[in-house]
């Protein structure tokens, strides 16, 4: 099969409002992106189709070849199984369409193996811990590991911890007994951090003296991140720079938790999590105990802010003031508990200009064209909220 794509299926908004802007393809969990990976296991560059018209429109690249799920993850048994498959066949595992050749598949195959699908968004995070190891064992065979500095203390297996071209850790404590540690390009960890694995720190990303971090952990890359967070997936180009607890979270890009930022992850009688769900358009019970903020791209919190177990805060928020604000916050909101109003289109896209000119950035003519299509197409999203206020 010389040509793949990934393709988003009927189910792609239940992982909004992380991937408003970008595909499934584009998420990171463990070390790389969904599509990274598909890339190395196919030894080739990969398109993308989605079910959504819309969003077809703006990444796609029409369906053709053998179309790949993008809710799936590879393995060595998977990827072989997908590459015999002749045209006109489909790849299933129960009701999960895996992968089809031709543009109308009629025979199906059945997949009986164990294999790694995305059901929702909250497996960005619970799955992750299966995830960094299985990346970690794909991308070391890659290259050597630049050599760990004497002044730090490893508890474990030292070949656990991989750095990458002019990654470097100083005077910390690194705990591989559960799971290994990767640190990109660039990438830095300051003195007096408490790693334990699995974790993954993304090209040129940052732990400040003295972070806390809890396995199964991802940080994308050009991040800054201090305080403690837990089981968590940052996706790139966000800081939570200062202290204060995050845990099993997921940022998108371009997010800033302001200092002693915190959010609960247990509610105080121990029940299910429940949290908004954009397809259902209504809260849903997550099936988890554990399960914290999840925060969409360009979305900032202010200092002191604590958001309450299962918060869900979509595009180019701006969350502050004291107290906890709701469960549900829609994209381009501006406030806290004592109530919201509208983030303006022109205030958010400048405050986006600024962040991205910080790393030495342009926020292009298409990423402006975007977010005001997504400023638009929220606007009952908005009101909604603020009739269940």
């Amino acid at each position: 099969m010389s040509e793949y794509q990934l393709f988003e299926d009927e189910f792609w908004e239940d992982f909004l409002p992380l991937i408003y802007l970008k595909p499934i393809s584009e998420l990171r969990i463990g070390i790389s992106t969904i599509r990274e990976k598909w890339e190395i296991s196919l030894g080739t560059s990969l398109g993308f189709h989605s079910a959504d018209k819309e969003r077809d429109a703006v990444w796609g690249s029409g369906m053709r070849g053998c179309c790949i799920n993008a809710r799936v993850l590879p393995d060595v048994d998977l990827v072989h199984a997908i590459q015999t498959l002749e045209d006109g066949e489909i790849l299933l595992s129960g009701n999960l369409k895996i992968a089809w050749v031709g543009q109308t598949p009629t025979r199906n195959v059945e997949y009986s193996r164990s294999f790694v699908a995305l059901e929702g968004i909250t497996d960005l995070f619970t799955k992750n811990h299966s995830v960094l190891k299985s990346d970690f064992q794909a991308l070391k065979k890659w290259g050597a590991s630049a050599p760990l500095h004497a002044t730090n203390m490893v508890i474990g297996d030292p070949s656990l911890v991989h750095l990458e071209e002019g990654a470097e850790i100083l005077a910390s404590i690194i705990n591989t007994t559960d799971g290994p540690v990767w640190l990109g390009k660039g990438a830095q960890i300051m003195e007096g951090c408490q790693v334990r694995g699995p974790f993954s720190l993304g090209d040129y990303s940052q732990l400040k003296m003295g972070t806390r971090i809890y396995g199964a952990t991802t940080i994308g890359p050009h991040c800054k991140v201090g305080g403690e967070v837990s089981n968590s997936v940052i996706q790139g180009y966000s800081n939570k720079a200062h202290d204060g607890f995050l845990g099993n979270s997921l940022l998108g890009e371009w997010c800033n938790l302001g200092a002693d930022t915190n959010n609960s992850n247990l509610k105080n009688n121990y029940a299910e999590v429940k949290i908004w769900n954009y397809r259902l358009n209504q809260m849903n019970n997550t099936n988890l105990t554990f399960c914290g903020l999840i925060m969409g791209d360009h979305s900032k919190s202010g200092i002191n802010t604590m958001f309450n177990t299962g918060t869900v805060v979509g595009v180019g928020c701006n969350v502050f003031g004291g107290g906890f604000p709701p469960t549900f916050i829609p994209s381009f909101s501006w406030g806290g508990a004592n109530g919201f109003e509208v983030h303006q289109l022109d205030k958010m896209l400048e405050t986006a200009r600024r962040v991205l000119s910080r790393r030495s950035l342009t926020l292009s003519q298409e990423q402006r064209e975007m977010l005001t299509r997504l400023f638009h197409a929220t606007e009952k999203e908005r009101l909604f909220a603020t009739h269940r206020q």
